[in-house]
């Protein structure tokens, strides 16, 4: 296990990178279960207030991720200090995208469905991090070799093809998996074969007068919202609580 620490994260300077993702995600995971503790008026937590005002969490998320960001870029990728400017980083982007949902609609809505985004934009960074951690970089052209990467034809014509993957998987609806086939693209190719989700860009312009494809589409739509929702509705109270069913956005926080 050492060697292969060394050998796959240490040795090319994956180690800040590595720290940098442990310390968001064990952030988000303390500081929910900190706010659930609030919220439910139990152990010695409560809100942080001066002269009256509540100050939110995002606050010294900001401060660190400023303070972590700057020190990395300062310091390289290894060394005490990148470590130590990594967790920072980790950290602070925690506590930033745990209240991501806040800064969206400049509105405190922690607690309400809108809050929900606030875990779906930390699970979509903690997966994609992981990734480009495991070997895979953006536009898959990780892995390549010297004489690959003096050959800068061969590397753009991946990156723009991937790109348009991309923004036709993007045109489709398909938000989630666009973001992924960045950084694998056999997601995107999966995308492009598939349906495009009625109401997208793409089922607006190529499905207008195919009715059959409108209706195919719009019936598996409603099947996967339908097989899904429940599962990522019990993933999401799990990680970040359930919301409020009126939001009252006096308590818990």
């Amino acid at each position: 296990m050492g060697h292969w620490l060394h050998r796959n994260i240490v040795e090319p300077g994956k180690l800040p990178l590595l720290l940098a993702l442990t310390a968001f995600v064990l952030t988000f995971l303390i500081t929910r279960l900190v706010t659930r503790l609030i919220r439910a008026g139990k152990g010695p937590f409560g809100n942080v207030k001066a002269g009256g005002l509540h100050i939110h969490h995002v606050v010294p998320g900001v401060v660190l991720t400023v303070v972590g960001g700057f020190g990395a870029v300062a310091s390289g990728r290894h060394g005490f200090t990148a470590a130590l400017c990594a967790v920072l980083f980790g950290i602070g982007a925690g506590l930033v995208l745990d209240e991501f949902a806040l800064i969206l609609h400049l509105d405190d809505v922690y607690w309400t469905e809108e809050g929900r985004k606030s875990v779906e934009v930390v699970v979509l960074t903690a997966a994609l991090v992981g990734l480009v951690l495991s070997g895979f970089s953006p536009f898959g052209v990780n892995d390549m070799s010297r004489q690959e990467l003096h050959d800068r034809g061969d590397v753009i014509s991946t990156v723009v093809v991937n790109f348009l993957f991309s923004l036709a998987v993007l045109s489709k609806g398909k938000t989630r998996m666009a973001i992924f086939s960045v950084i694998v693209p056999l997601i995107g190719l999966i995308g492009l074969i598939r349906l495009a989700r009625p109401g997208s860009p793409w089922a607006r312009r190529f499905y207008r007068r195919r009715p059959r494809a409108r209706a195919k589409a719009t019936l598996r739509a409603y099947r996967h919202d339908r097989r899904w929702a429940g599962p990522r509705r019990r993933f999401q109270d799990l990680l970040g609580g359930k919301p409020d069913p009126v939001a009252d956005r006096s308590l818990g926080r």
